[in-house]
This record gives structure tokens, C-alpha cells and sequence, in this order.
């Protein structure tokens, strides 16, 4: 174990590609590496790219990564594809990412499904960001298809969250009930070469400034509306500007907001990670008993409902109700 950890901190890929996996499997192996890995990171700045699914995020995340490996920065890229609920196979699982840097021994890229955990990318992308932090990376990106509860828990995770839209597909209202606007540091309306591209831009404008003035807003930091065109690899020093920007902003502490949002951030990590152990915990020991199947049964025949059961199992797994009992007496 202390081998794996040492090479990882070195910079070895094999160790790292073998750890995410493990990461991804839920192996118990891979929680204790992830102990000893932890205080070597903090050092990586985590970029989070999310969007609807057409909008370009891969290809923008692609000329992103070739910007930043012209400055000399290593890069790791987390892929994370949405999953089925029912098979838990990765739904865009099929997709070719970014194959022009197979070869950039400066450049991870691994491509991973949510599974349905709680949070989306809490447990298995969080352990892969760590990862890719200890190994040495300047900067880690997050891609992630924006579908669902997806934009949030990206920014719970990333220091800068980058929401990509594009003209034409409705964004302007999609972001509005998605939300989006409260978690994106920067916005860019990528496809900029399309037409609208310039009434989007306006669009989340006028709806960040109506947020801000509404006292809605996050303080101190106006989030910068940017015009891209992965295709035409235009606006991609300007994004990463403005990503530069907004690091150097975080970095000052000088945001009351932002080092409460911080703590926040660490709170909800720790709060998901907890909920994450106590299912699988439950889970375990009801599959371990071969009681699961029974309560499903006596449910779908309407002899008892879901909430009797959930406090049942809460109950025995936790042996809550002799805890009860005795503090009574």
C-alpha cells in the first residue's frame, strides 16, 4: 500500500489509473489509499466545464487542455458521464474523448459514470480529483454532461465552475430553471460563430444583474459572460483569463462570501461522504442477510409501505430501538 501511495506522488499513471478504478469499484483498498493520499493535496486547481448535453463542452474542454499544456501545465481531465438508475451503465459511455492527447504524458484523461450515488460525482470523482491532485497536476478538470442535479454538485466540488451554453437550444430559460446561475463563476456561450449568439450572452447577463440586484448574487465577483468557438478555437485564452481571474480572486480571501461558500462546500463534502458510508453500510447488511428481496416483496404486495420498512431497516441496522428502549428506562 505505501508503494502505491509513493508512486502516485510521483507522478506514475499506471498507479493512478489503477486507484481510480478501484475508486469507481467502491474497493475498500482504495478508501485507506485515499487516507494516505490526502495530505498531499490542495494544490491542484479544480476546474469544473458543465452544460447541456450539444453545447460543446468536450471540444471546449479539448482546446482548453491544448491552451494550458502550451504553458507547460499538466493536466488531468475527469470525463463523468450520467448513469443509467436501472442497469447503472453510463448512458454516454460510447463517447470518444479528446484523443488527440492520448499520447501527452502532460494530459490524464479518464472518462467515468456517476453510478447514482448520492450527489452524482461525490464519491468516485471526488476520490478521482484527489488522486489527480497527488499526482502532481497543475490543474484538474471536471467535465460533466449538466442533466439533473449535476451543475450543483459540480460546483460543490470545483474552485472555478464554468457553465458552457449556446445559442439557439433555450439556455436562457434552462438556466433559469436550472438554477445555474447561482453556482457559475464564468459563462460561456459557446458555438459564438452561430446565430444569437450575442442575445444569449445578453440574456444571462441581464439575468445575472437582475440576481445581483435582487441581493441574490455572489458577492464581490461579477461572473464574466464570455463568447467561445471551440470548433474555430476562438475565446479560449480569454476563458482561461478568466479563470486565472477568478483563482487569484479566491486565493486573496478577501470574500466574506466566498470563505463561508467554502465552508459550506467542505460541510456538504462531508455530509455526502457520510451518507454515501451509512447506505452502503445498510445495503451491506441487508444483502449480507438476504433480507432485502423479503421487504421488497412485502411491499409490492401492499403489506406494509415504504416508510414502516425505512424505519424498520433503520432500526435493526443501527439497532436504534434498543438504544431507545434503554434510554427510556
Amino acid at each position: 500500500m505505501t508503494d502505491t501511495v509513493q508512486k502516485i506522488l510521483a507522478g506514475d499513471v499506471r498507479a493512478a489509473a489503477r486507484l481510480i478504478r478501484d475508486i469507481d469499484d467502491g474497493e475498500p483498498r482504495a478508501i485507506e489509499l485515499l487516507k494516505r493520499l490526502f495530505p498531499h493535496t490542495g494544490r491542484a486547481y479544480v476546474m469544473g466545464i458543465t452544460g447541456s448535453p450539444g453545447v460543446g463542452k468536450s471540444t471546449l474542454t479539448d482546446r482548453l487542455v491544448r491552451h494550458l499544456r502550451t504553458r507547460n501545465m499538466t493536466v488531468g481531465v475527469l470525463a463523468v458521464d450520467p448513469t443509467s438508475p436501472f442497469t447503472g451503465g453510463a448512458i454516454l459511455g460510447d463517447r470518444v474523448r479528446m484523443q488527440g492527447h492520448s499520447t501527452d504524458d502532460g494530459v490524464f484523461i479518464r472518462s467515468m459514470a456517476t453510478r447514482g450515488q448520492f450527489g452524482g460525482l461525490t464519491r468516485s470523482t471526488r476520490g478521482a480529483v484527489m488522486v489527480l491532485d497527488a499526482m502532481g497536476k497543475d490543474v484538474v478538470i471536471v467535465e460533466t454532461v449538466g442533466v439533473g442535479q449535476d451543475e450543483v454538485d459540480i460546483a460543490r466540488m470545483a474552485e472555478t465552475t464554468v457553465i458552457v451554453l449556446s445559442p439557439g437550444l433555450g439556455d436562457d430559460i434552462q438556466a433559469i430553471k436550472a438554477g445555474i446561475l447561482e453556482v457559475g463563476d464564468i459563462f460561456a456561450i459557446n458555438k459564438a460563430d452561430n446565430e444569437g449568439a450575442d442575445k444569449t450572452a445578453q440574456e444571462i447577463r441581464s439575468m445575472l444583474e437582475m440576481e445581483q440586484s435582487a441581493g441574490l448574487g455572489r458577492k464581490d465577483w461579477a461572473p464574466p459572460v464570455l463568447k467561445t468557438s471551440a470548433r474555430n478555437n476562438e475565446g479560449i485564452e480569454e476563458l482561461w483569463a478568466a479563470a486565472e481571474r477568478h483563482r487569484s480572486f479566491l486565493a486573496a480571501g478577501n470574500s466574506a462570501y466566498y470563505r463561508e461558500l467554502g465552508r459550506m462546500k467542505a460541510r456538504l463534502e462531508l455530509v455526502d461522504l457520510v451518507k454515501q458510508r451509512a447506505a452502503d453500510e445498510v445495503m451491506a447488511k441487508l444483502h449480507g442477510r438476504g433480507g432485502l428481496e423479503r421487504l421488497v416483496d412485502e411491499l409490492l404486495e401492499r403489506r406494509t409501505d415504504p416508510y414502516t420498512i425505512s424505519e424498520r431497516i433503520l432500526d435493526e441496522v443501527f439497532e436504534r430501538k434498543e438504544r431507545l428502549d434503554q434510554e427510556r428506562d
